[in-house]
């Protein structure tokens, strides 16, 4: 059997388009974008849903939705190939397009909102009874609420024509410049390389401090100097928002983000509540790693670094592979079965190179029912996990695939649930391996710590300083300086006497392209949720075994059709608004502390 690292580590996307801009790829273009336009010009002139107008509705309802799913097609394409090139100037001419296409889809929506939440009750319920639209509900009832947060449509007709030119303009910016960004690496022996920003990151991760230290100075050197820049970007982002907020009438900035995620701020607050009343349980993994290296405290750029523990060799693509693969096969192994087919029909990109984008996603096509897995591997046990990370979301859509494209939009907190989950399941698989020693079952436990500070600390901190932004925005744009001051504020906040003094990062605001997203608003807190609901998915897989995963699938196959809320309580019977569930998935970190904190007691 041919071994999975053995495969190519590009990707193959032909399965979208043979070719970009090729006959395939400007005959769907074409047809979309003419399809648009009739749907538009159609459903603009239909009066508002009534008793006699149900099954007309629903065409147009289920129109729409087939056109937000050859949307994403296009767009998941179009993401990709800039991704793995971000010099790739067809892409980018491409993307800059499909702007001027989502603006029409937005228009339809507005359209659709128009319309359906103008019906009566009666008409309504007459309405949802429609045959064509089963398994719909859910997006349907949600669509009626954002109706009643919506502008006129001529109004909301505007804001997606300038969006175009506008706040997403402001998000391609980021991520063009982004993408062609290098530093100069200095090495502790002297040499100097110029290397990619998206192989920063790997960097800071590791195991000698100098090479951490210096690229981080020097990475921060290239923020500083496109600072107004990343600075101009980030205002427009949020100064567009609050306008908009304003003008549907939603009295808070998180009221959408909130709304987007399908949760409730009474969720979301009982999570925070839980985490800030036990933060020293994440302070106490980070001390932990402070001991071990020898200083007071820690700093910014120590914070995914590996401990000075006996030295672990950088791990091979081969061995990463593989590991995660065994890991997965002694938890869970339809999802090893379902890893072993991503790498057989090449779904995953991992090659290290330049002019790739930073960063790790999955994404997909809902007319292909195809998944991919973008990564640039840097030889770090961080990529393995984030190779297990995203496989996790792979087979979230995957397990939906069959459901209709409205119940496969499930919010990012829950996507980030499954990714979580399968995170766990690599490092359970790995720590149960007979083939890993002391020193990297030691790193293991290392870095589940590195993980409850990141999702418990760094994550908090993001959402802190977004709120404090947010805030701070409502009366005028922010300088470079203050938003650094309110970088370093909410750092200090969150990590308290874990970061020493001078020692925390105020460019990490424009090093992170969560902040620059212009499609979702706030990309932090379902990192966090999603963490903690796999903390406690987790937990019970360990009290019940493998009787667990049909409820787990039960529940993932639910998230595109409740709220969060809802599907986690009709599948897993937890209630999410308690201080008290959130407070016991946090403490369930406390085990791995406790077990790293007696192998630095040995050491």
């Amino acid at each position: 059997m041919q071994n999975l690292a053995d495969l190519p580590r590009t990707w193959d996307l032909s399965s979208y388009f043979p070719s970009l801009d090729g006959p395939e790829y400007r005959e769907f273009k074409t047809a979309l974008k003419r399809d648009l336009g009739d749907q538009f010009k159609s459903i603009a002139q239909l009066s508002s849903l009534d008793s006699a107008k149900s099954r007309v509705w629903s065409a147009h309802v289920n129109a729409y939705e087939e056109l937000v799913s050859r949307i994403g097609h296009l767009s998941s394409y179009l993401g990709n190939i800039c991704s793995a090139d971000a010099s790739n100037e067809i892409g980018k001419r491409e993307s800059a397009e499909l702007s001027t296409h989502y603006a029409t889809l937005t228009k339809i929506r507005s359209e659709l909102l128009r319309g359906l939440g103008k019906a009566s009750e009666s008409d309504w319920q007459a309405f949802l009874a429609e045959p064509s639209l089963e398994g719909a509900t859910f997006t349907l009832k949600r669509m009626r609420i954002e109706a009643a947060k919506r502008m006129s449509g001529p109004e909301e007709a505007l804001a997606a024509d300038l969006g175009v030119d506008g706040i997403s303009a402001w998000g391609r910016l980021y991520d063009n410049l982004t993408g062609q960004l290098t530093f100069e690496m200095k090495w502790p022996d002297g040499r100097s390389e110029t290397i990619p920003m998206a192989q920063r990151r790997a960097l800071m991760a590791h195991t000698d401090r100098a090479v951490r230290a210096t690229a981080f100075k020097q990475g921060n050197l290239v923020w500083e100097a496109h600072g107004e820049s990343f600075a101009a970007a980030l205002n427009a982002i949020a100064g567009t928002r609050h306008t908009l907020y304003s003008r549907r009438g939603q009295p808070s900035f998180l009221d959408q983000p909130y709304f987007d995620s399908a949760v409730s701020a009474a969720t979301v607050d009982a999570m925070f509540k839980a985490i800030i009343a036990n933060i020293e349980v994440p302070r106490q993994a980070l001390r932990l790693g402070a001991t071990l290296q020898q200083t007071p405290a820690l700093a910014f750029y120590d914070l995914e670094a590996p401990r000075p523990l006996d030295l672990v060799p950088p791990l091979s693509w081969k061995d990463a592979v593989n590991l995660v693969e065994r890991a997965f096969d002694s938890g869970y192994p339809d999802l090893a079965n379902y890893y072993r087919d991503l790498f057989n029909q090449r779904w995953v990109e991992s090659e290290k190179r330049a002019n790739k984008r930073s960063g790790a996603y999955c994404t997909g096509s809902v007319v292909t029912g195809e998944q991919r897995v973008f990564m640039t591997y840097a030889d770090t046990m961080h990529d393995a996990n984030t190779l297990a990370h995203e496989v996790g979301h792979a087979w979230h859509s995957h397990l939906i695939k069959d459901l209709r494209p409205f119940a496969q939009e499930y919010p990012m907190t829950l996507a980030e649930t499954a990714s979580t989950f399968a995170e766990k399941m690599f490092m359970h698989g790995m720590l149960q391996d007979p083939k890993i020693n002391d020193a990297q079952k030691a790193f293991l436990l290392d870095h589940e710590c590195s993980s409850a500070g990141s999702y418990l600390l760094n994550i908090a901190m993001r959402y802190q300083f977004e709120q404090a932004f947010y805030t701070r925005r409502q009366k005028g744009e922010l300088s470079v300086n203050e938003i650094k001051t309110l970088m370093v504020e909410s750092q200090r906040k969150v990590y308290g006497d874990t970061i020493a003094e001078g020692d925390e990062d105020p460019w990490f605001w424009a090093s992170k392209l969560h902040f620059f997203i212009t499609e979702v608003s706030f990309y932090n807190f379902p990192y966090t949720f999603g963490y903690l609901l796999s903390q406690a998915l987790f937990a019970e897989f360990t009290r019940t075994g493998a009787d667990f995963l049909p409820r787990y699938e039960a529940f993932l196959r639910a998230t595109g059709t409740a709220t969060c809320e809802d599907a986690v309580k009709s599948t897993l019977g937890w209630d999410l608004t308690s201080e008290y569930f959130w407070a016991d998935a946090v403490r369930t970190v406390e085990a791995p502390v406790k077990a790293f904190g007696e192998v630095v007691a040995q050491r």
